[in-house]
């Protein structure tokens, strides 16, 4: 888009990557608020562990198709990738790396969160999540 636009070729992207449980629990809380009562997406009725359990599954309800981080990341087939990969909970590393690029302060306040909860996996379901989807858990352990 860029290219075609701007004429630009040499362009650098960076994201960040929220560890694979907390943003499947981010995905659940979200999906928890009093919009989504009612609807298809919604976990009202579901337990955190009921919620990872169906996106273990190949052909998932709505609530829990939230897609994956490590296919969103992936390189794309015309070579654009991630040049710049950082933690979501090591903000302030991303926020150091934007500063010092575009030499200039960064100030982001909190907004736009999900209700606060304490989400924990049992056991036998985190070893499920890590055994359907490795890649994401691998992503983000290559992350520096």
């Amino acid at each position: 888009m860029f290219e075609k636009a701007c004429g630009v070729t040499d362009l650098e992207l960076i994201a960040v990557m929220r560890e694979p449980v907390s943003w499947l629990g981010s995905w659940y809380r979200y999906r928890r608020r009093d919009f989504a009562k009612g609807r298809a997406n919604s976990t009202h009725d579901v337990s955190f562990d009921e919620f990872v359990l169906e996106y273990c599954k190949e052909d998932r309800r709505g609530f829990a198709n939230v897609g994956s981080q490590a296919k969103f990341l992936e390189p794309r087939p015309n070579g654009t990738k991630v040049n710049h990969l950082f933690k979501y909970e090591d903000q302030a590393k991303a926020i150091d790396f934007l500063e010092a690029r575009l030499d200039l302060k960064i100030d982001l306040p909190i907004s736009n969160v999900s209700p606060k909860m304490d989400l924990e996996l049992s056991d036998d379901v985190l070893v499920l999540l890590k055994k359907t989807h490795p890649q994401e858990f691998e992503l983000y352990e290559s992350i520096a």
